[in-house]
């Protein structure tokens, strides 16, 4: 049993299929069939249940799946530990983001930082976008992580070095409580049930939507509206409507089955989440802003497992 088994045996269960994990994971449908198949006979158990359209874990997987998954997750954060303590970051990092990323991508980073690199100070905002802009250009924040700046807030951001950190979508997501619940709707359809709706973070996803709205002459009025994905996620679990919100802030909750996404058949929404860090600093900055990103990006291939 090694690492790379653990590896795609987990994709299999998370992504649903071994066709879907060969893609994610870049290998051929059947090097994955036979990786799993390699497993099963050193266990000798069986991981997989048989005849399943959708792959799902014997009693036996899910024990492996549940260790394994704990054991790629260490792994992880050991390859971010000894990155950060082998670059000695000291000093202060400034740090502005939105509510969703700073509490599935960027906490989980600071507290390995924290951890490991006693003379470093970290100070992490949360604001919307354009207030987090300012402060950039304020000289409040070293580094600020949002949706493309020229995008999203039609911002140019010319003196910041830019990397990309992730790709992201908007996703429709109701509770899965609902058993009537469609798997793919048209959007002139969104009113058939309450809609909820997260305020002020992506604008140029409301202009869109709205125009789209507008084109199917479609008018929505939310029953429900917050700034504060955390609050969104728990009306919608509750079953008291559905909305859209970023698809880093609740895969994890589709996976789990504590939500269903539904597909939009006419409307998507993709966007570009950014690592903006300063370009007028000195090497030890610049060092600190690398090791940082790179644990950043050490954490979302983690959560998209």
């Amino acid at each position: 049993m090694n690492f790379q088994q653990l590896t795609t045996f987990c994709t299999v269960l998370s992504e649903g299929s071994m066709t879907a994990a060969a893609e994610k994971l870049y290998l051929t449908q059947p090097a994955v069939s036979q990786q799993i198949r390699n497993l099963e006979e050193e266990l000798n158990v069986e991981l997989l249940v048989r005849g399943s359209r959708q792959a799902k874990a014997t009693a036996q997987g899910q024990i492996l799946y549940d260790y394994a998954k704990r054991i790629i997750a260490l792994n992880q954060q050991a390859q971010v530990a000894i990155q950060t303590i082998g670059e000695e970051i000291q000093g202060t990092l400034r740090i502005g983001t939105l509510n969703s990323l700073g509490l599935y991508i960027i906490s989980p980073v600071v507290g390995l930082f924290l951890k490991h690199n006693s003379k470093l100070n970290i100070k992490l905002n949360y604001e919307d976008g354009p207030t987090l802009i300012q402060q950039y250009r304020d000289n409040l924040l070293d580094v600020i992580i949002l949706p493309d700046a020229q995008i999203e807030y039609e911002d140019q951001l010319a003196n910041a070095n830019k990397k990309l950190l992730l790709k992201d979508e908007m996703w429709l997501v109701a509770s899965s409580r609902d058993s009537n619940m469609p798997t793919e709707i048209e959007l002139k359809d969104i009113n058939s049930r309450p809609v909820v709706r997260l305020s002020e973070k992506f604008p140029r996803f409301q202009s869109s939507l709205s125009s789209q709205l507008a084109t199917s002459h479609t008018a929505v009025t939310p029953v429900f509206e917050t700034t504060n994905v955390g609050t969104i996620k728990r009306v919608i679990e509750s079953g008291l409507g559905w909305g859209f919100l970023p698809a880093h802030s609740i895969r994890k909750h589709v996976r789990a089955g504590r939500m269903s996404a539904v597909q939009i058949s006419d409307f998507q929404y993709n966007m570009n989440v950014q690592f903006y860090s300063k370009s007028d600093c000195d090497e030890h900055e610049a060092r600190v802003f690398d090791v940082f990103f790179r644990a950043l990006i050490q954490q979302i291939q983690n959560k998209s497992n």
